[in-house]
């Protein structure tokens, strides 16, 4: 989420513990644990029951379209996904699920008039839509983590032309696949309120909810190990999306939020603690060697 050329005013620096530098903490640091984990584990000489497999991707910031299909041909052969993504708060908690995401837009066609001679000849798009997001408004649900939320709006040419084209952005949450579902399915059912107008709904949900059940093993399991080496790990939902999602709505068991503890994902305070790289990476160590 940097343009190229960041490093030139955001260099890599070190200052009072912490590590700074673009996209250190989303989320290089944690490929950086992945890698001492498993040299850990090889220079030990742990026997792991099972083939370990490192997959990086570069595209889920803007909706690892490209990367997804191998995302999910690899978890279809996974017992168990363990995700890089950085930790949530100075404790460090692990995620244990996470929102479903998608844009959809929401497109209105009118008919143009002049707005003075025969308004009553035109249907005004920009009306309809605002009819259509106060419908939208009253599908949230923040108690089940549903919301829908019209970010981006555009429409008319004059101020004296009935808007004939209107439309906007949606935002879309859910914090399970019914209501994903659900929400989809309401979506397109969509009907004018005005008559004359014509509405049309493109996209939808891009990233399906990790929900707490395929996670909920492997974070006993952590919290276990954890205990072990006398850390103490709690757990949190992300309204956010990530790569966990998919493995997860394909039924593999998936662990989010592995990754180094720190603040300021895509801005100048972007930092990690140095000090918690080090006990992260032997929980993973772990994880992988109990898997």
């Amino acid at each position: 989420m940097y343009a190229s050329g960041t490093l030139k005013f955001m260099p890599f620096r070190v200052r009072v513990g912490k590590a700074y530098g673009p996209g250190i903490f989303d989320m290089k640091a944690g490929l950086v644990q992945a890698l001492f984990a498993l040299q850990t584990l090889k220079q030990l000489n742990v026997p792991l029951a099972k083939r370990v497999v490192l997959l990086w991707t570069s595209d889920e910031e803007i909706g690892s379209d490209t990367s997804r299909k191998l995302i999910e041909q690899e978890a279809r052969r996974s017992d168990t996904v363990f995700v890089l993504e950085p930790a949530f708060g100075p404790k460090g908690f692990l995620k244990t699920s996470r929102k479903g995401v998608g844009e959809a837009q929401l497109i209105v066609r009118g008919r143009a008039a002049h707005a003075g001679l025969a308004p009553q000849e035109g249907v005004n798009a920009i009306h309809e839509l605002a009819r259509q997001i106060a419908r939208l408004e009253r599908w949230n649900d923040p108690r089940r983590g549903v919301s829908l939320n019209a970010d981006i709006v555009e429409g008319g040419t004059r101020t004296n032309v009935i808007a004939e084209h209107a439309s906007t952005a949606l935002d879309l949450r859910a914090m399970t696949l019914g209501d994903m579902r659900r929400i989809e399915k309401q979506l397109h059912a969509l009907r004018p309120i005005l008559p004359g107008a014509k509405i049309e709904i493109r996209g939808g949900f891009n990233r399906p909810p990790m929900e707490r059940k395929m996670s909920a093993e492997l974070f006993a399991r952590a919290k276990a190990l954890g205990r072990q080496m006398g850390l103490s790990l709690g757990e949190c939902s992300a309204g956010g999306g990530s790569d966990g999602n998919f493995t997860a709505a394909l039924g593999v068991p998936t662990l989010d939020g592995l990754g180094a503890i720190g603040d300021g994902a895509h801005s100048e305070r972007e930092h990690i603690v140095i000090s918690s790289l080090a006990p992260r990476a032997a929980l993973l160590a772990a994880l992988i060697a109990a898997s």
